[in-house]
């Protein structure tokens, strides 16, 4: 798997650019975003991540509900990685949790 910041072609898109950039593009084009966080946990090779992502889509949703939201958009991304977890948050949920740090 190519590393982060490399290109590599995921999804039968055709399209290339960095498996970061990529899951970041498809999530801001289906969701209203507020902030995204994106941490390569597989040392740099690639082929895991951890998401932050705060969006008022979110409200009035289970944490299970937001993570199908997430996994149904990037599914395509998701089969070409090792791992992937997520933090599903609406924007009061991330103000509150800013505020206790």
């Amino acid at each position: 798997m190519a590393a982060a910041d490399e290109t590599a072609e995921l999804g039968g898109t055709g399209s290339t650019m960095s498996i970061d950039k990529r899951l970041e593009e498809k999530l801001r084009s289906n969701l209203k975003i507020d902030h995204f966080d994106i941490v390569d946990t597989s040392g740099n090779c690639g082929s895991s991540f951890a998401i932050t992502v705060v969006s008022p889509d979110f409200a009035k949703r289970m944490t299970l509900a937001r993570h199908k939201m997430v996994n149904q958009i990037l599914a395509d991304e998701i089969k070409a990685l090792h791992a992937f977890s997520q933090k599903t948050l609406t924007p009061e949920q991330w103000a509150a949790e800013k505020g206790k740090k």
